[in-house]
């Protein structure tokens, strides 16, 4: 009992922490800022792990975050704690989210750029089949009891703590090297794919690289890194680094 249980745990931290490298990589860093431009393979596939994981639609993720950064903790932030309330967006994060997707202007207006072919119109713009085929996955690699524990722990880690840390804490108290109304949680980087390094980000969006001090780390830049030795990534934006 206990053995599965701490497997169960282990393949929803593995499960999350894939999630969370494809979020930042592909949505994040490549789709939204341009920072970084990923070989169709590796787009394919990251949009594949976030159809499985998280359901997300790319043009609807990037839409969301170009108009964060337009309203950054002002009128207009779908997601800003000084605005709605720290525990407002770290509880409700998926819900500011989600409101924010219903507004019929936001795709035309913020991400007009963001391409969909025929396997965003037929696959991953169909949500709640790549969670269900997800969870289906877990069940049959696992058994039906663990498979769904999993699944729920990776759903309350990817979308009821990591993400919201980000849009809930980032906005709220922590480290800066900049003076914008993001924080840095240099600590929080390590499970967060770098992202943790908001103020960072906020004050450079098309750094490829978010970590800019020695003490820092970014655990996505190796993986992109990688990628880009091996072609299979292009690095576009310059790389800050502060002393």
């Amino acid at each position: 009992m206990l053995t599965q249980l701490l497997l169960t745990i282990g393949v929803a931290m593995v499960v999350t922490q894939v999630a969370v490298f494809a979020t930042t990589i592909h949505l994040h860093r490549a789709a939204t800022h341009r920072a970084i431009a990923l070989d169709p393979l590796v787009a394919w596939l990251c949009k594949f792990i976030l159809w499985i994981t998280t359901g997300q639609r790319t043009r609807e993720w990037v839409a969301v975050h170009r108009k964060h950064h337009t309203f950054t903790d002002q009128e207009g932030d779908p997601h800003s704690p000084r605005l709605l309330g720290f525990w407002k967006v770290q509880l409700g994060n998926v819900y500011y989210y989600v409101k924010a997707t219903k507004d019929p202007d936001i795709l035309v207006k913020y991400a007009p750029d963001v391409e969909e072919g025929l396997w965003d119109r037929k696959v991953f713009n169909h949500g709640r089949l790549g969670i269900f085929l997800g969870t289906v996955a877990l069940c049959a690699l696992m058994g039906v009891g663990w498979g769904l524990a999993g699944a729920l722990m990776h759903t309350v880690m990817y979308m009821a703590v990591i993400a919201p840390l980000i849009n809930g804490l980032g906005h709220w108290s922590g480290q800066k090297n900049f003076g914008n109304t993001a924080y840095n949680q240099p600590g929080l980087s390590w499970f967060t794919g770098g992202e943790a390094l908001h103020n960072n980000h906020h004050a450079h969006p098309r750094s490829p690289k978010f970590s800019m001090r020695r003490f820092e780390f970014d655990p996505s830049w190796p993986v992109i890194r990688a990628l880009a030795a091996v072609r299979l990534v292009t690095v576009i934006g310059a790389v800050v680094r502060l002393p």
